[in-house]
């Protein structure tokens, strides 16, 4: 039996929350931690019992909304192969779908912060390192084993890129023209029937 976790717990884990989401949908420089606080329904004051650090915070939501956009994904994809779609077909279509550019708060932290990820501290840049190579790895257990070890780089940068454009364009019939395109390409190209 689990235990439940400590009041300091569920606070930490509350911020940590609050902030996942955060960067996801205004970017890490749009993110201030007394707004984060304040969204949470803490005092500012408090931040420093929890993290040492912006930084630290942003390592931690980083982390947090990587592990909910793969939950996210995972599901997702889970729907569509119960449908009878490939595990690669599954990925593209829900990484490129229309309720994916609608979501950004809930997505991809790749997508929504890639542009953002070079500039930052060291720590926040290595844990964006980890969510891209997670990404590609992602990419890379859905090919089948013969295919080249760069091939699902491309695919991965195919995807992020196509929806930070998409995002770009807006969540309207050109944002969802160029995920529909995006997706065409991808699964003619790489989509072997089983």
């Amino acid at each position: 039996m689990d235990a439940k976790p400590s009041r300091r717990e569920a606070t930490h884990d509350r911020i940590v929350e609050t902030a996942a989401r955060a960067i996801r949908r205004a970017g890490y420089q749009g993110v201030g931690v007394a707004d984060i606080m304040k969204e949470a329904g803490l005092t500012h004051g408090g931040f420093y019992a929890h993290f040492a650090s912006r930084n630290a915070l942003l390592v931690e939501a980083l982390e947090r909304a990587g592990q909910d956009g793969l939950a996210n994904m995972t599901r997702r994809m889970a729907e569509r192969q119960a449908k009878g779609a490939s595990e690669f077909r599954a990925l593209v279509e829900s990484y490129l779908s229309d309720a994916h550019l609608a979501s950004a708060e809930h997505g991809c932290p790749v997508a929504a912060l890639c542009s953002e990820m070079p500039r930052q501290a060291p720590e926040v840049r290595d844990a964006s390192a980890l969510r891209v190579q997670g990404m590609v790895q992602l990419v890379r257990k859905t090919l089948p084993a013969s295919t080249a070890a760069d091939t699902a780089m491309v695919i991965a940068s195919t995807m992020v890129g196509a929806l930070q454009l998409a995002r770009a364009l807006g969540d309207n019939a050109q944002g969802k023209a160029l995920l529909k395109a995006n997706r065409l390409t991808l699964l003619s190209q790489y989509d072997q029937p089983d």
